[in-house]
């Protein structure tokens, strides 16, 4: 086999030559998962992990499914027993991974998951987030239909140094890193999970004319509107600028743009029809229960959007009609309005007859700043974890070589 060193090397390991081609057989053993059936399903039991129990390369307990602590061909994890979806409907989901930590409860996998178990985890799960893996993951769904081969899986090939305590120190260096996106993810959670919570306070209840927190200088009951007597949504527009930012459903995360499609009207598909102007709201009409990718747009850029999206104009504060939009009370009245299965949809026409309730202009703006201020804060962390995320990407690419012409 071939050997290759990596661009970064730890300088005690320097002139220790080339790192050689393993299969992932040789660092472990995969563990089959559970087959179960509903009947052994139970409120309380035996933990079986799914794909839904693992989020950003984590264990979490979201969506928890038991069955019965009796049943037979059940597989118990152990800790640092690294965790991976191998069949799904989302293809997306294929090759994700996570280390099962040591306080997890008494668990077992389901048939669409596998255990890698390993004799050095901490390495090896780093070789499960390197572009080596990522692309034979890719190969091997080309084989199959959403799912990967396990005996493939077990050929997987990577280069490793041959010395265990190189081995150690990568490990150790991008631990330390995960650690880091684990607080700052943390934070950011405790962020929203501010805003939620503040923003349950902020606006009326369902019943309620008045918010259960209000600034002392207000009083005084809120107005119950319609929305379409508050805006207009799809306003009339004007022809189309000859170039724009096009912004479709895949274009919006967490209330942010991420892709400046910038595109010439000649080449624009049918749908491109929502001419933005400044404070103008996009609210998702398409899977509406995607709230995160509402936008608001701040500026005069030409922005125009897909009708996958509602574009609403009001001479109300838009900021804080944008925040109720997000409220669960306003999103609950638009998901029993929605119709369709396989893309639930609500029609601009009805979301126009959901009311909500206003408070005075200044009232409205108190209450837009407050908000704001904490989106700036939820804004900043973002952009922090991005960054630790991009710098782990990068120190990877270069602490592991290329498996570029290595033969499968």
């Amino acid at each position: 086999m071939s050997k290759r060193e990596p661009v970064l090397r730890f300088p005690e390991f320097l002139g220790m030559g080339g790192w050689e081609v393993k299969q992932l057989c040789e660092f472990g053993e995969l563990v089959k998962g559970l087959t179960y059936r509903p009947d052994d399903i139970r409120k309380n039991g035996l933990l079986v992990l799914r794909s839904s129990n693992v989020q950003n390369s984590k264990i979490t307990f979201r969506d928890n499914v038991y069955v019965r602590s009796d049943i037979k061909g059940a597989n118990l994890s152990e800790p640092d027993d690294i965790l991976i979806c191998v069949r799904n409907g989302s293809k997306a989901l294929i090759g994700k991974s996570a280390l099962i930590p040591k306080e997890l409860p008494k668990s077992t996998h389901g048939a669409f998951m596998t255990i890698f178990r390993a004799t050095f985890p901490a390495f090896v799960y780093q070789l499960f987030q390197t572009e080596q893996y990522l692309s034979q993951v890719s190969a091997d769904l080309g084989a199959t239909i959403n799912s990967i081969n396990n005996k493939q899986l077990k050929k997987f090939k990577f280069y490793v140094p041959k010395d265990k305590g190189e081995q150690q120190k990568i490990a150790d260096c991008l631990s330390s890193i995960d650690e880091l996106i684990t607080a700052q993810t943390q934070k950011l959670k405790v962020f929203k999970t501010h805003k939620k919570g503040l923003m349950q306070q902020l606006f009326p209840a369902e019943g309620k004319t008045v918010p259960k927190r209000r600034f002392p200088e207000f009083k005084g009951g809120w107005c119950n509107k319609k929305l379409k007597e508050i805006t207009k949504i799809n306003p009339k527009n004007s022809d189309l600028p000859k170039s724009f930012i096009y912004i479709d459903l895949e274009s919006v995360e967490n209330g942010i743009l991420t892709k400046n499609n910038r595109i010439n009207k000649k080449e624009a598909p049918s749908r491109a029809q929502r001419l933005l102007k400044k404070d103008d709201i996009l609210y998702q009409t398409v899977r509406p229960y995607q709230k995160n990718n509402y936008f608001y747009n701040l500026n005069n850029e030409d922005y125009v959007a897909s009708t996958g999206y509602a574009q609403i104009r009001t001479k109300q504060n838009a900021i804080f009609v944008f925040q109720y939009l997000h409220t669960e009370n306003f999103v609950n009245k638009v998901l029993i309005r929605c119709t369709g299965t396989s893309y639930p949809a609500i029609k601009s026409t009805d979301l126009s007859e959901i009311s909500i309730n206003i408070p005075s202009l200044p009232e409205q703006q108190k209450i837009a700043d407050c908000l704001s201020s904490i989106d700036e804060l939820i804004t900043a962390q973002t952009q922090k974890l991005k960054v630790f995320k991009v710098h782990k990407k990068g120190l990877m690419q270069q602490l592991f070589p290329s498996m570029a012409g290595v033969e499968s």
